[in-house]
């Protein structure tokens, strides 16, 4: 399963929350969230986009955001045109009702329906059939578009055709919609089990942008969900891979191809897009209390594996909403998780590695309070703390003194849904 978290399509959404989510405005004002240098830089404006986008029984109102603000944040003449595929939907507001408010927007929307429910990629893939765009946008549909996301993504290709490119992706909360910019100083990686990872940008990538953040950051991986690419360019390294069924490994699997086919994978850092990050407790595992971040209260860090491996200290990093390095499950055996490995204390101080789950308790035991609010190590008697000004990218762990640096929130995030 790829580690980056995309909503489960399928959850059953809380009716209180689809009532507040309907209120908000369907071309609501976001924040500009590029940086300073990203506004003044001009770009070429002749190479238009289609812009596809799947849904399966998505909110009436998150799939009109998408469009709206791929209308209102983009040039019109550099939108051919919206293609949404309906992976078989079963909502009615999402049939006629969709078909007749589309039909009077400015941009031709089109809605493209499978015959049976068949996944991601086959509908991401009949909506590049029919689509007329020499470069294809991909979008999930429960995404928003910021001022200034599209020039700079064609701009890149208009420069080379070869030249795959996906914006920052930003944090829409699935709590109240509020927008939160994401890191322009991470890329995409992946780790030996293949799973998606978010790295801090190496210093060789910054020495090659000389130290100018607003230049396109190369990846070695994309996380999947917002990407751009030439249509001809598409075809000739092979699409994606009809075979696949639900979603996950096919990013890796494009990457791979991207890069061993001449292409080049980028992120360009002056182009944001927000994501929902949907949460469904009920498709967490019954062993796991919780799946997703483990985030610092007085610092908003959180706890990241920094794709360590096992006898190395666990990471601390700025919450980046995006799952993979940094989802943590705290189980029915009171461990704390990252896949096969476990949060360790041998001695007092610490410090807190990651070693293989034995469960024999241990120095693998911590015990949650969920009223304080504190990760308590069971053997040492002592809690978990922000990192030290001496490292600041490891947890600490220091005797209990009810501050806010030891309270930590375990929130849940959502896992994929069978096709």
């Amino acid at each position: 399963m790829n580690s980056f978290q995309k909503p489960v399509l399928g959850c059953e959404q809380d009716q209180e929350k689809m009532k507040e989510i309907e209120i908000i405005a369907l071309n609501r004002n976001l924040p500009d969230v590029r940086l300073e240098g990203c506004k003044t830089k001009v770009y070429p404006d002749n190479l238009p986009t289609s812009v596809v986008s799947v849904f399966h029984n998505e909110a009436w109102s998150t799939v009109l955001r998408t469009v709206h603000s791929v209308i209102d944040q983009s040039p019109r003449h550099m939108v051919e045109e919206i293609v949404l595929v309906d992976d078989a939907s079963e909502r009615d507001f999402l049939k006629r009702p969709l078909e007749g408010y589309v039909k009077k927007l400015k941009v031709p929307v089109h809605v493209i329906r499978m015959e049976q429910r068949s996944g991601l990629i086959r509908a991401r893939l009949k909506g590049t059939a029919v689509s007329k765009g020499q470069v294809s946008s991909f979008l999930d549909a429960h995404c928003e578009c910021t001022v200034g996301w599209l020039e700079p993504v064609l701009a890149r290709i208009k420069h080379d055709r070869r030249t795959v490119v996906c914006p920052v992706t930003d944090v829409i909360s699935d709590d109240n919609f509020e927008y939160m910019a994401g890191s322009d100083m991470t890329y995409g990686g992946f780790s030996w089990k293949l799973n998606f990872h978010w790295y801090p940008v190496p210093q060789r990538e910054m020495d090659r942008r000389k130290g100018d953040q607003t230049p396109p950051v190369r990846t070695p991986a994309m996380a999947g969900g917002l990407f751009s690419i030439d249509r001809d360019y598409f075809q000739e390294i092979g699409t994606y891979d009809g075979g696949m069924d639900i979603w996950g490994g096919e990013n890796l699997e494009l990457s791979f191809r991207i890069w061993q086919c001449g292409g080049t994978l980028e992120i360009v850092t002056c182009s944001h897009v927000g994501h929902v990050f949907q949460k469904c407790d009920s498709q967490i595992p019954h062993h796991y209390f919780s799946l997703g971040e483990i985030r610092n209260v007085e610092t908003n860090q959180c706890l990241d594996d920094m794709a360590r491996k096992e006898n190395e200290k666990v990471g601390i990093f700025n919450c980046h909403g995006m799952g993979g390095n940094q989802i943590f499950s705290y189980t029915a055996n009171k461990e704390i998780r990252t896949d096969d490995l476990c949060l360790d204390v041998s001695k007092l101080n610490g410090p807190v590695t990651m070693l293989k789950c034995h469960h024999l308790k241990g120095n693998q035991l911590w015990e949650y309070d969920p009223v304080k609010l504190t990760l308590q190590h069971v053997n040492s008697n002592q809690r978990l703390d922000k990192a030290t000004e001496e490292d600041s990218q490891v947890p600490s762990i220091r005797d209990c003194n009810g501050s806010r640096s030891q309270q930590w929130l375990l929130r849940n995030v959502t896992l994929p849904e069978i096709f």
